[in-house]
């Protein structure tokens, strides 16, 4: 019999990036490297367990704007091309290196890699990822849980709670629309909390969301069991927090397994490593440099001192690393037995989704072998969902966590800098005007004026990601970010004027809406004030 739970949580997200306008946009290749390099792999990783019968239970969020991407079928045929581009790219790098036998191997090992997920790209998922991940949510596998709409972040908005609001039941709409379900649970963007949000969350039957560790270890009053138990808020939904040490094992690039020496270099690419007239076709149409996916060399030395990488040694390691992590987790349970009053201890270990694949290549690998070992090796603790550990223990403290992030810092720090400021004061003006519009403009308007509201919301909800602020603030990017912002602003405010002016243009409305293609079904009185 199991003496704790380890609650394994990818929080998939990207932000809303679609320029039709655009033959090629560099920033929807956030996209499209996303597919290739993360969710591809995770989906093949999963079905392969199921198939093979393979118990293993695990929490994903996917986000709105991203469950909108990969249901958006120009975004998808863009891929379908991109991908045609990357195997035709394998056959010219397995021409080019069939003498050498070292960079040969890899070229066929990267062939074969982007063959496998274009075919199950068009013939296993038919171009429609989500339903297959709602296909093993329906079989009992994962447990999706949604995000705020377009993951803003709400402690720096909780001066409009109808603004709060809106992003949370945007959110759940769009869940139940693409689901069949409620959300169980979300993702608050950054795990940004403040006292209060909670409401929001029980109004719209979502029954758990997630802290970093201080959320808990700093709630009011300071909760018996730390961070491995959750806590109820007084409104009845659950909070559950981060495990530190199972997160730094996994997350940190120098003290964590992704930077084992036998792993793929990131940083290393023929887009940038070989000459740009052969490179040309698969990089930008301007000519600039970007990486193409073909990484050949491995995490050793610094700059260009670089070993080739071994794709059957990286196997190795990453089923090493599965051990260590299972045999860490099952010493952690043995030191926590007793040690929580009440109930089985919960460890909850949250990453970022795109960590495995993307940034470290070997990710699904250890993912796989680790879920078989939990499955076939171990009887200490079980796999569970949060829905899964409140139904076996639906009594837990009550407390109040404070405002937090799991960002830099702990608090806000990383949203809310001189580099991005400036950006709140036009947010919080837009988000009072649009509550005003929502209700001044009656249930029965024309149908071309609720157009025009739906749009303000929808172009306000963009403007909003936190996505925004964040590249702002590391500085990368940076001069897209800022006009994302300001576009959606501009729209906005152009919408507010045009609306209250009682003179919409219908050319331009049409315009917004080709391009800000969120939310279809999304109804502007979400922000009239209860």
């Amino acid at each position: 019999m199991s003496i704790g739970s380890l609650a394994l949580v990818l929080h998939a997200h990207l932000p809303f990036v679609r320029h039709p306008e655009y033959e090629n946009f560099l920033e929807e290749d956030w996209l499209y490297e996303a597919i290739s390099e993360t969710y591809l792999p995770l989906l093949l990783t999963f079905d392969r367990l199921a198939e093979e019968d393979v118990p293993f239970r695990l929490t994903l969020t996917l986000t709105p704007t991203l469950v909108t991407m990969l249901r958006d079928e120009l975004l998808m045929s863009r891929y379908a091309r991109r991908l045609d581009q990357l195997c035709e790219l394998g056959a010219r790098e397995v021409h080019r290196t069939r003498n050498d036998p070292v960079f040969g191997r890899l070229a066929r090992f990267h062939r074969d890699h982007f063959e496998s997920l274009r075919q199950a790209f068009h013939d296993r998922y038919k171009r429609d990822l989500v339903s297959a991940f709602r296909r093993l949510q329906d079989a009992g596998h994962l447990e999706i849980i949604t995000c705020n709409a377009t993951h803003g972040f709400l402690p720096l908005m909780q001066q409009t709670p109808e603004a709060v609001r809106a992003q949370i039941s945007v959110a759940a709409s769009h869940y139940r629309l693409t689901f069949g379900r409620d959300a169980p649970g979300i993702w608050l963007a950054e795990c940004g909390y403040f006292p209060g949000v909670e409401k929001f969350l029980a109004a719209e039957r979502i029954r758990y969301f997630f802290v970093d560790t201080h959320g808990l270890t700093d709630a009011t009053p300071r909760p018996l069991n730390g961070p491995f138990a959750p806590i109820y808020t007084e409104a009845g939904v659950a909070a559950y927090a981060r495990d530190p040490e199972s997160s730094q094992q996994v997350w940190s690039a120098e003290r964590g397994y992704p930077g084992d020496p036998h792993y793929r270099e990131f940083y290393r690419d023929i887009g940038w490593d070989l000459e740009l007239n052969y490179v040309r076709p698969y990089v930008q149409p301007t000519g600039d440099r970007k990486n193409t996916g073909f990484k050949y060399y491995r995490i050793t030395g610094r700059e260009q001192d670089k070993q080739p990488y071994d794709p059957d040694l990286a196997r190795e390691r990453a089923h090493v690393h599965a051990g260590n992590f299972l045999f860490n987790r099952e010493k952690q349970f043995e030191w926590l037995a007793g040690k929580v009053r009440g109930r089985k201890p919960v460890v909850v270990a949250p990453y970022d989704a795109e960590l495995f694949g993307h940034w470290w290549f070997e990710g699904p690998w250890f993912l796989e072998a680790l879920l078989r070992k939990v499955a076939q090796e171990q009887k200490t603790f079980s796999l569970v969902t949060p829905s899964d550990d409140l139904a076996a223990h639906p009594e837990n403290q009550v407390a109040t966590p404070p405002l937090c992030s799991w960002g830099a810092g702990g608090y806000a720090t990383m949203w809310l800098d001189g580099s991005n400021d400036w950006i709140y004061r036009h947010l919080h003006h837009c988000a009072r005007e649009m509550i005003a519009l929502a209700k001044d403009f009656p249930d029965d308007s024309p149908t071309l004026q609720r157009r025009a509201l739906n749009q303000a919301a929808r172009e306000l909800l963009l403007a909003q990601s936190s996505d925004w602020a964040f590249i702002m603030k590391t500085g990368t990017m940076v001069d897209y970010a800022v006009r994302r912002t300001q576009e959606h602003v501009l729209r906005f405010l152009r919408l507010h004027e045009q609306l209250r002016g009682g003179r919409i243009d219908e050319e331009q409305l049409t315009r917004f809406e080709a391009t800000s293609t969120v939310f279809p079904e999304i109804d502007y009185r979400v922000y009239r004030p209860e």
